[in-house]
């Protein structure tokens, strides 16, 4: 990424209108990233991102500006609701569920990212498969053809998209369905047996169906799914953005009685994680300190000071 601020900001015009000071500091702090990922390490792990809040009500683009920002750079990105936190009582949902979430989207995003990087392989690959699928199919239709000359009338066919609807055999391995492997409060063991079982099926598709699913199995033979998950979790690790909006929603407004008890442990639930910590996710662990975390809300009734302290002093840069 080498986008300066003046570049990001001319590219968020083109989906947001107005909210200048907003798409100032996104680009600063985008930009910024980019500067410390040149740094020596012993230096770069000196420097951690200067996390915003934005203050504005609904609709007028603060979520867009962040989602927007995540794409231009390609980084990974979700966005929570605060008050998700609060619907089971004062200790809230497990706040680390936040960067589980971002480490799936960057792997999800990363395997996008090699899945098109080979894709001229894969498609090569799929169409010598449907060429011989096609042609037991296909053998008498053109005529007393020799078979060299059937498979250049079937790739050419192909490539003009006439044989989309022609119906052929395919074998492919069925995905295990997710299935929920504790039901009130029980293991059921048929249903593990049955989440890591991979059943082999026969059907017969139309071309373009069995397209999808036979350039998933050759993309998957190429690609090194432990590579993948390494990369994911560096990506999300150093480029990573989280988008936490309705903060507004868990200030407290003066008082700790009630429900302002619960806002309360939700943002000391949250403080750990925007303060940098390290959470254990099933690809590893990873440290939240370089995550670039925006947060958001309309603070019609609460106030940006309503916020506890410490969660304050971790947002450094505020707009309007």
């Amino acid at each position: 990424m080498e986008y300066t601020p003046r570049q990001i900001v001319t590219e968020l015009n083109r989906f947001i209108i107005g909210q200048g000071d907003a798409k100032k500091c996104v680009a600063i702090a985008l930009r910024n990233r980019y500067r410390r990922s040149m740094l020596k390490p012993e230096l770069r792990d000196e420097i951690t991102p200067k996390n915003i809040i934005m203050k504005g009500p609904t609709g007028v683009g603060k979520t867009e500006i962040a989602r927007r920002l995540a794409k231009i750079v390609h980084a990974p990105f979700i966005k929570v609701e605060a008050t998700k936190f609060t619907e089971v009582g004062y200790v809230g949902r497990d706040v680390e569920s936040m960067i589980r979430d971002l480490v799936e989207a960057s792997i999800r995003l990363v395997r996008e990212e090699k899945v098109r990087s080979i894709e001229p392989l894969t498609e090569a690959s799929v169409e010598i498969k449907l060429i011989d699928k096609l042609m037991p199919v296909l053998k008498g239709r053109y005529g007393d053809i020799t078979n060299d000359e059937l498979k250049e009338t079937i790739r050419t066919e192909l490539k003009k998209g006439n044989l989309e609807n022609e119906i052929i055999p395919v074998e492919y391995v069925e995905q295990p369905k997710p299935v929920s492997l504790v039901q009130n409060g029980e293991m059921n063991i048929q249903d593990i047996f049955g989440a890591f079982s991979r059943k082999t099926k026969k059907k017969e598709l139309k071309v373009k169906d069995a397209r999808k699913i036979m350039r998933d199995e050759e993309a998957a033979k190429r690609l090194d799914q432990d590579a993948i998950n390494t990369e994911g979790l560096r990506r999300a690790e150093q480029e990573g953005i989280i988008f936490i909006d309705e903060i507004d929603k868990i200030a407290a407004r003066g008082n700790t009685v009630g429900a302002d008890v619960s806002r309360e442990g939700v943002q000391r639930d949250i403080l750990p994680i925007v303060e940098g910590c390290t959470v254990n996710t099933k690809y590893g662990s990873i440290k939240t300190d370089f995550i670039l975390f925006i947060a958001a809300g309309a603070f019609h009734i609460a106030s940006v000071s309503d916020l506890i302290p410490e969660l304050q002093g971790r947002f450094p840069i505020r707009v309007d």
